[in-house]
């Protein structure tokens, strides 16, 4: 008998705000199995704002954020921020 935990990203979601910014929500499932056979699967999600640090990140995660985080939504993030 022989487990193996295995952690990977299947989701990668951008959603735009209403604020006037977008948001990148990064869905991990971590994967329980035995002898190679799945028998359990949980998720952990966070999300990303225009000025997170994205160093530890995937690349994937990096490109995404590279096109979608433009200046333009920075500049929108940090006026949401400056209101609240």
């Amino acid at each position: 008998m022989a487990l193996t935990k295995m952690t990977i990203t299947d989701k990668i979601e951008t959603l735009h705000l209403a604020a006037g910014y977008p948001v990148i929500q990064v869905r991990e499932a971590t994967v329980i199995a035995e002898d190679g056979v799945e028998i359990n699967r949980s998720f952990h999600r966070h999300v990303l704002t225009p000025d997170a640090d994205l160093s530890g990140e995937s690349n994937e995660v990096q490109a995404i954020a590279g096109v979608v985080f433009t200046d333009e939504a920075k500049a929108a993030y940090a006026a949401a921020q400056a209101q609240e």
